[in-house]
């Protein structure tokens, strides 16, 4: 019953959240990619051959990671069906993080209440990729409601996704790729080559997600009685200019829903990048714009379940 096994998996994550610790599947995985990526890039360097390689890498990831989760719930399902039940929970827990993204939203935006702007700063550095040591109260806002807005799909829906169509192997298979994609999905020199066909996979994973979790924001923001008619439009408007072809309908889903603009100017390294904007700024962002978009987290998490099970349900009637 792989529905009962996604329920107990977000019940779970969101009692417990992530443990910090170097077991966590997640962080064993990412320690594999980077063995083998040090690796495939010592024996290449044209960039047909560093493409090459990064199939290889691609290849071989998926193969084990796939291959070591199916052995394992097959082992705890043939103990006993219980067993495999509540062990497929606790490991597809590991792949999906709402409580993690729920406090470090919630501690930021605790920083930022009380004018504590050094750790405010220090801390959306430790879940963005821009430099945050000159950014302001809304800069810093921006950054965290983009993140756990562009995570509720990468985070969440997609490996819920996966392992209601195929399994926990195939929720791991997910996180394989998205580890992957945020390890050496890098435009640089080092990993334009190498890490071309991680992105590429990571895209075509998350592309029917991305686009559930547009639709379901906007239920959000009609349930929660934010702007569902805003979330809309941005989404229909805006989505396609983000940068990645997945990310822009949850970020201007919840920009529309909460009336704010994400996107504008970043620095990385010094070096200034600027993203298209995503909603119409109806109102100065602010701290509780990170609280409002955690709701829209957990209201979307909520209707994906509740549509997984009525769609397990009425496929076992039909």
């Amino acid at each position: 019953m792989t529905e009962y096994v996604i329920v107990g998996a977000v019940i779970l994550d969101c009692l417990v959240g992530d443990p910090r610790t170097s077991l966590h599947p997640v962080v064993i995985i990412g320690n594999f990619i980077a063995w083998l990526a040090r690796r495939l890039l010592q024996v290449t360097h044209s960039p047909a051959y560093k493409k090459l390689a990064g199939a290889v890498l691609v290849i071989s990831v998926l193969a084990v990671v796939y291959g070591v989760v199916w052995l394992v719930m097959a082992a705890l399902s043939s103990i006993h069906s219980w067993a495999g039940y509540i062990g497929g929970a606790v490991l597809l827990s590991f792949t999906i993080s709402t409580r993690s993204l729920a406090e470090a939203g919630r501690e930021i935006a605790g920083f930022l209440s009380s004018g504590n702007m050094e750790q405010a700063r220090y801390k959306v550095g430790w879940i963005v990729g821009r430099d945050t040591a000159g950014l302001n109260t809304g800069e810093v806002t921006r950054a965290t409601v983009e993140t756990v807005a562009e995570n509720i799909v990468d985070g969440i829906i997609s490996p819920l996704f996966y392992a209601a169509i195929g399994g926990v192997p195939l929720a791991f298979l997910y996180r394989a790729v998205n580890t992957m994609d945020s390890m050496v999905g890098y435009k640089n020199e080092k990993y334009l080559d190498f890490g071309m066909v991680a992105a590429r996979v990571d895209d075509v994973f998350n592309y029917i997600p991305a686009r559930i979790t547009g639709l379901l924001i906007i239920l959000a923001a009609a349930l929660l009685q934010q702007d569902a008619s805003g979330a809309f439009q941005a989404i229909k408007r805006d989505a396609a200019k983000h940068p990645s072809p997945n990310s822009g309908y949850s970020e201007a889903g919840v920009a529309g829903a909460l009336g704010i603009r994400l996107g504008g100017l970043n620095y990385y390294g010094g070096v200034a990048s600027l993203r298209s904007y995503m909603g119409e700024a109806k109102c100065e962002l602010e701290p509780i714009h990170i609280e409002n978009t955690i709701q829209i987290m957990y209201v979307v998490t909520t209707l994906f379940i509740a549509g997984t099970l009525a769609c397990k349900w009425l496929f076992a009637y039909l």
